[in-house]
């Protein structure tokens, strides 16, 4: 089931949006190219909030220790993160970004726990 987690004028091209109402907080990214992707919003490799990170390529870098992960498949690209994070499914209709959290268990780093 697929939830609001924003209206497409509330993204930026090349920033990420953190929206906190799911727990784990998921990412919403808005690429220059137009696409929109969500991935669960803490890095693997420390308690860091993707969304505030640099986004190119497809992909964002984590702000603290600069792990990518792919935007379309949560897949880390570049240490020292070694594990990906969740990727959902993302739908825009009529303005508003639906998201479909992935039924996978989330990826988190050591001391963070789901609330």
């Amino acid at each position: 089931m697929s939830f609001r987690a924003c209206s497409i004028n509330d993204l930026v091209p090349g920033e990420g949006l953190r929206i906190t109402s799911v727990s784990p907080p998921i990412a919403v990214f808005l690429t220059e190219e137009g696409t929109v992707h969500a991935l669960d919003d803490t890095c693997t490799h420390q308690d860091a909030s993707l969304a505030v990170g640099w986004v190119e390529d497809c992909r964002v870098e984590c702000p603290l220790h600069e792990s990518t992960f792919s935007l379309i498949t949560g897949e880390v690209d570049q240490p020292p993160a070694k594990r990906g994070v969740r990727a959902h499914q993302v739908t825009v209709h009529e303005g508003e970004v639906l998201v479909e959290l992935s039924t996978a268990a989330p990826q988190l780093p050591p001391g963070v726990e789901v609330a």
